[in-house]
């Protein structure tokens, strides 16, 4: 008798089968489309052009790689009474779940897309509601090989018969309760669930498609609309299910976000670069990947500057400085200027100045925009002083306007032939008039307001006089710098230059400067941004779509929210924002998140942390360094890092494992393991494979949102003292492994590390 793993592997072949038929059709289409050569006539041309990218997109979407096509089926109730009507077996449909859908010769489906409304009882279904499921199945894949099958069998409401069956075809009895519970959230398909976090990582974020629980499943397919705020603790799978929403979106909502395009805003590029396969192994390549830093081309980042300074520039206060910092560059002129226009020399007044920067600041729209306004207020003004100049002179009565020697009355002046326009162009051309506009109204550039703010205390005083103390104020003050690729700038720098671009606009009204705005933005870590920087974020929303994921517990940034209100208050406020958590900790083994939870009961006492899913058996390790003949050094520090490390690239090999270090002892710590021979690579060198690398050496603060096999923490005192969150920075740090833990230590660690053996 066939079983059933030889069953599924005939419907895999099948399906693989009809994916080779279906790129083969669309590579025919562009190939033939391409034969036909560059000529013809404008409209097939343009259907050319239109099957070419409708075809490379076909070809892009059905490039699955080495991931597995289908994943998962399910059996679902269509008659309860059974096809004969007298109480046999109920009748069931079945579908096989996949990444993305395939159908038949004859366009049946053979494989439904996870994110279809079908398939949404595979992730959501539990034996207290079956959703009308008969059966879970979970397939593991080797390539095009089905290697084993988890079955989940709801047999009657509140029971589920769990077995798994492997490649010896043998069944093996799941949980003996029936179903796996987890706090009080049934676990789906926990067989395939744990060979998924035990397996090795690889330095690059995979997809959860296959293993989705239904708490996550319950955010991903939430609606589009208004902001969605997840709250998720240590190995909750918040990035995974942000980025899983971010392709859900897409398929349920594809035209408008298509055009409109989905911005995925992480903490920092080693970041994006640890998830950037996510979505392009989901079918979404069209999605835009950055830093909040990265959306403000105009500067470069070099440094992050004092904790303090990026404090205050993050305090929503500063809205108000940028505001007062573009109105004093609207200024009157302090004196008349005379303008040599033709035989006349007109004059423009400094009360005409103040009236025309009076009357300009109460008009809306940004400030470059509005510098037509006044240019156009001040050529009018000289114009009416031409035409009363040569009024006047025509009668030889006296006047204020002074003509030049040789005086002619300019016929371009007379009322029926005058043109203002013409006139208008002429004037503004008058470099005395041109020097005196750009001190009235000057065109600016974003980055180059805040050079000039923080170059000049009395601009900052300025701008910050009552917002700001005397003391605030000088943390703003910087040398200016010869060119503005000399400036130092820093992330939180960035927030403000773009709030300035918002009050400034483009400087030459071109369409190209304007900032882009996206249907949907995905916020990851965003309890370490600070006001301003969500105000960026807010802008740049069409119309206030957006998924905000993080947790309060893991806020290490100098601004850190005491709750998700502070954050949200600076977000979209078209429709009440709404918060879920995820409440399970899947990747941190209990193990591990036992000794975290003890750092976090002393940084945040009134948060809790996640419920663990999942034991390894192994104790994390503290070790203390000491000396061979006398106090430990340094260099016997490197030693004991070196020997821990090398022992946890060894005990889980093929997997990743990361050193964690205080910032202050990172170069110190990177030179002694190179000159150990420790093949170790520093993450920030992107050029060396960064997190692709067995053994990486990486910035205690730089590790949000990363996950590895096994974690050395150097110096946890250190880590605890060294930034204004420290100790919720060890908190991230000891929380990033999904096997193995080791903390090795020169001072005394912190008292809720310090009873660790």
């Amino acid at each position: 008798m066939e079983t059933e793993l030889e069953a599924e592997q005939d419907f895999v072949d099948l399906a693989y089968a009809r994916l080779d038929a279906m790129r083969g059709d669309a590579n025919s289409m562009l190939e033939g489309v391409l034969d036909l050569g560059r000529g013809g006539t404008f409209q097939s041309r343009t259907e050319r052009d239109v099957i070419v990218r409708t075809s490379l997109a076909r070809l892009e979407q059905l490039d699955i790689g080495d991931q597995a096509l289908t994943f998962g089926r399910i059996d679902r109730v269509v008659d309860e009474d059974g096809p004969d009507g007298n109480g046999s077996p109920p009748d069931t449909e079945t579908f096989h779940i996949g990444r993305l859908a395939i159908h038949g010769p004859d366009h049946e489906p053979l494989v439904v897309d996870w994110r279809a409304p079908v398939a949404e009882p595979f992730y959501r279904a539990t034996g207290r509601d079956p959703l009308g499921l008969v059966l879970r199945r979970h397939l593991a894949l080797q390539g095009r090989k089905v290697v084993s099958v988890e079955d989940e069998r709801f047999t009657s409401p509140g029971h589920v018969t769990d077995t798994v069956e492997g490649s010896d075809g043998v069944e093996h009895p799941g949980d003996p309760s029936g179903e796996l519970i987890v706090g009080d959230l049934p676990i789906g398909g926990p067989a395939a669930l744990l060979a998924a976090l035990d397996r090795a990582r690889s330095g690059r974020m995979t997809d959860i498609v296959s293993t989705i629980q239904a708490e996550q499943d319950e955010i991903i397919r939430s609606p589009l609309s208004g902001v969605l705020v997840v709250q998720g603790g240590p190995g909750t799978g918040k990035t995974a299910v942000a980025l899983h929403r971010a392709a859900y979106l897409l398929y349920t909502h594809r035209f408008p976000l298509e055009r409109q395009g989905v911005l995925v805003v992480g903490p920092n590029p080693l970041f994006l670069r640890y998830i950037e396969q996510v979505l392009p192994s989901l079918g979404e390549t069209g999605v835009t990947l950055s830093t909040v830093a990265g959306l403000v081309p105009e500067i470069k980042i070099r440094e992050n500057g004092p904790a303090d300074v990026a404090r205050l520039k993050g305090d929503v206060r500063m809205a108000k400085v940028i505001a007062r910092a573009v109105r004093t560059r609207q200024r009157p002129l302090s004196g008349d200027v005379a303008v040599p226009y033709g035989a006349l020399v007109l004059r423009l007044s400094s009360q005409d100045a103040r009236t025309i920067v009076e009357g300009a600041r109460r008009r809306p729209g940004t400030h470059n925009a509005r510098r037509r306004l006044v240019e156009r207020s001040v050529a009018q003004v000289l114009a009416d002083r031409a035409r009363q100049t040569q009024q006047r002179l025509g009668a030889g009565s006296p006047s204020s306007v002074t003509a030049f020697p040789g005086y002619e009355d300019p016929a371009e002046l007379d009322d029926d032939e005058f043109d203002f326009e013409d006139f208008s162009r002429k004037v503004k051309r008058v470099p005395e008039l041109a020097e005196a506009l750009d001190r009235m109204w000057p065109r600016l550039s974003p980055h180059e307001l805040l050079h000039d703010l923080y170059g000049a205390p009395a601009l900052i005083a300025a701008a910050a006089r009552g917002v700001l103390s005397p003391e605030e104020q000088a943390l703003l003050r910087r040398p200016r710098s010869a060119s503005f690729d000399d400036v130092s700038w820093t992330p939180a720098d960035a927030a403000l230059v773009d709030e300035a671009r918002h009050l400034l606009g483009p400087r030459n009204g071109g369409a190209d400067e304007a900032v882009r705005k996206y249907g949907h933005i995905v916020v990851d870590e965003v309890q370490d941004l600070s006001p301003m920087q969500l105000r960026m974020l807010t802008r740049r929303s069409l119309a206030g779509s957006m998924t905000v994921v993080g947790d309060i517990a893991q806020a290490t940034a100098p601004w850190a929210p005491a709750s998700w209100d502070d954050i949200v208050e600076h977000l979209p406020r078209r429709r009440s924002a709404r918060t879920v958590e995820l409440t399970v900790s899947y990747r941190t083994p209990a193990e591990v998140l036992a000794v975290a939870s003890r750092v976090l009961a002393v940084a945040a006492p009134e948060l809790a942390p996640p419920t663990p899913v999942r034991r390894t058996g192994v104790e994390p390790r503290m070790l203390q360094v000491t000396g061979s003949d006398g106090p430990a050094t340094t260099s016997d520090l490197a030693r004991a890092v070196a020997r821990a490390a090398e022992e946890e690239v060894d005990a889980v090999r093929p997997g990743r494992v990361a050193i964690l270090t205080p910032e202050s002892l990172r170069d110190v710590l990177a030179a002694a393991l190179e000159e150990s021979g420790v093949p170790v690579v520093d993450a920030r060198d992107m050029r060396k494979g960064g997190l692709s690398e067995p053994l990486v050496l990486l910035g205690a603060d730089s590790a949000n949102g990363l996950e590895f096999d096994s974690v050395v923490v150097v110096e946890p005192a250190v880590i605890a003292g060294e930034t204004a969150r420290g100790l919720r920075t060890l908190y991230v740090a000891l929380t990033r492994p999904t096997q193995r833990l080791a903390v090795v230590s020169l001072t005394t660690p912190p008292t809720a590390l310090s009873a660790l053996d």
